[in-house]
């Protein structure tokens, strides 16, 4: 382990990519910016799975992420002086072949490094047999053990498929406690800290509802997790970077892409409702109180299909007779097509308004997605279609995108195996092979029933303003499904937010989720709500089934809409 790893009572643990295509120089800055013993660095989503299944279709030696050799040729011989192992997940479909990538990396810079991988994600060519399907990829949730072997073994770079977004960071906490399979709360804490530093910046400013109030978000460091043999761990990231990390800051992304209180892992499940955050110091955050129990007995699988052959066309309209004039465009274009798509949606964005002083203030958008699994029914037979109304629909006709051909796009769903039949393997610098095999105790699933709630506020003068003037939110996607995490700051906001907030008033501020299935959790340690909108986002993001497919504004919706809201809260 690197020099600051010889403290048995702390590892200190960074990230430097929250996604594939995040800041290329993060790693060098990191690296630079202070003492580290382990970097790691997030590369893969749902969506990144399979834009690596459509590279490996193409090239079978592809299938990981590729920036992150970039960002190694520059930073490997620091990240050796300077004793900081490197762990990440950007070996996507491939993690042999980009192992071996850095070795040839290592060999023409000169450089003698250790490298090890963790595979076993794969199901693909079992997928059939496992009653998956027959996806274009289908990787295995792996948990944190393989990464820890590999590291015990000495190994300087680790490179991972498809773990969990936290496993690359609970492995190296693992491998330098020692903790047993079973030490559940120690687990769940670095589980934890893994999801707060998971997304980069996400956790020091970026993304965060009350932005106004941090004082330099103009590039926000990477963030830093300081883990205690407890399971314990600070927030922190180097001194002098922007952004922030305070209690508000690491809760937003404590709540970003959850679903109950139970948060399910291969290695364990995390009681979320016993997270406790408290202010430690200027950019430092501890987190304590987590609770671990054992994992489920079914492993989570992330199943990408190519689904078909979508295009659009994205009508404006402006002036008077807005709803008028999307009308006959529909018509229109509905029957002049030759053959109808298997899918016609149309939206109208109304972002007009009346007496405008711009024509772009005057302007609706009407867009018509089409999709089906005959790439000629959505080609030029659709988008030409659109462009020959140009001259013949409604006054002022024109369009935001030009005539193309459809092109495929992905749906993804989950699947779920027994854990021993996903062979978890770690590959040691030495090339020996070992199988961590299923944890040895399993817990079902089931949900936390919802907790004593604080008594109600009395009723008192109230003033209707947006949710957002007391109420922070950060939203994502989960699959086909979204979330969002709401929270307030103090106790009698929450007095107030909790027995306000209900589903039915969330389906009332959010009419689009009214007929979905939606889900309340309630995390009082954090005075926060998480919702689960079931299906709100189709098939997936790469289905692209709404106007914001990853739900990222969802949360920022929410606090625009306006409820009355008791005047001694707002002062």
């Amino acid at each position: 382990m690197s020099a600051l790893a010889d403290d048995p009572d702390v590892i200190r643990i960074g990230n430097c990519s929250g996604f594939y295509g995040d800041r290329l120089t993060a790693m060098r800055e990191m690296l630079e910016g202070g003492q580290l013993d382990v970097l790691t660095g997030d590369y893969l989503a749902e969506l990144t799975m399979l834009i690596l299944g459509r590279d490996r279709m193409k090239d079978a030696g592809l299938g990981y992420a590729k920036t992150f050799l970039r960002q190694l040729e520059d930073c490997l011989g620091l990240a050796l002086e300077r004793k900081v192992q490197i762990v990440t997940n950007a070996g996507g479909l491939n993690p042999a072949g980009l192992a071996e990538k850095v070795g040839e990396l290592a060999a023409r810079l000169g450089l003698d490094v250790r490298v090890g991988f963790v595979e076993g994600d794969d199901l693909l060519d079992r997928a059939g047999e496992l009653g998956l399907g027959t996806p274009l990829t289908a990787n295995a949730y792996l948990g944190a053990c393989g990464i820890a072997d590999c590291l015990t073994a000495g190994a300087d770079v680790v490179v991972t498929g498809r773990v969990t977004d936290a496993s690359v960071v609970v492995g190296p906490a693992l491998a330098h406690f020692g903790w047993q399979r079973d030490d559940y709360d120690q687990l769940a804490g670095a589980v934890v800290a893994g999801h707060v530093i998971e997304c980069g910046t996400q956790a020091t400013g970026g993304n965060f509802a009350f932005f106004t109030e941090l004082p330099d978000l103009g590039r926000p460091g990477f963030p830093i997790a300081e883990i205690r043999a407890d399971g314990s761990s600070v927030i922190t990231k180097h001194a002098g970077t922007g952004g922030a990390v305070t209690v508000d800051t690491v809760a937003a992304q404590l709540v970003y892409e959850i679903q109950g209180a139970r948060y399910a892992g291969p290695d364990v499940t995390t009681r979320l409702d016993t997270v406790e955050l408290t202010a430690d110091g200027p950019d430092r955050v501890l987190i304590s109180g987590v609770r671990g129990e054992p994992p489920p007995p079914r492993v989570k699988v992330s199943l990408n299909t190519l689904g078909g052959f979508r295009n659009e066309m994205e009508f404006i309209l402006t002036g008077l007779d807005i709803e008028a004039k999307a009308e006959l465009a529909q018509r229109q274009l509905e029957s002049w097509l030759p053959q109808r798509p298997a899918e016609l949606e149309w939206t109208l964005a109304r972002l007009d308004r009346p007496d405008a002083a711009t024509e772009e203030q005057a302007s609706a958008l009407l867009r018509c997605v089409v999709r089906d699994p005959d790439p000629n029914k959505v080609g030029r037979a659709f988008s030409s279609v659109a462009v020959e109304l140009a001259l013949a629909s409604y006054p002022g006709c024109s369009f935001t995108t030009p005539p193309g051909n459809g092109s495929p796009y992905g749906v993804y769903r989950p699947g779920f195996v027994d854990a021993a039949e996903v062979p978890h393997t770690a590959v040691r610098p030495t090339g020996s092979r070992v199988l961590m095999g299923a944890p040895s105790e399993t817990r079902e699933l089931a949900d936390v029933p919802e907790p004593e709630l604080p008594e109600p506020l009395p009723p008192a003068p109230t003033e209707r303003v947006p949710l957002g003037s007391i109420a922070l939110a950060r939203s994502g996607d989960k699959g086909g499904d979204a979330n969002i995490g709401v929270w307030v700051r103090t106790d009698e906001q929450w007095r107030w937010l909790v027995h306000t907030l209900t589903v039915d008033r969330l389906r009332e501020l959010l009419p689009e989720t009214v007929e979905l299935v939606v889900t309340r959790h309630v995390l009082p340690n954090l005075r926060a709500l998480n919702f689960l909108i079931t299906g709100l986002l189709g098939e997936g993001v790469a289905y692209q089934a709404r106007f914001d497919p990853q739900a990222k504004g969802l949360g920022e919706w929410l606090r625009s809409r306006h409820i009355d809201i008791p005047l001694e809260l707002l002062a």
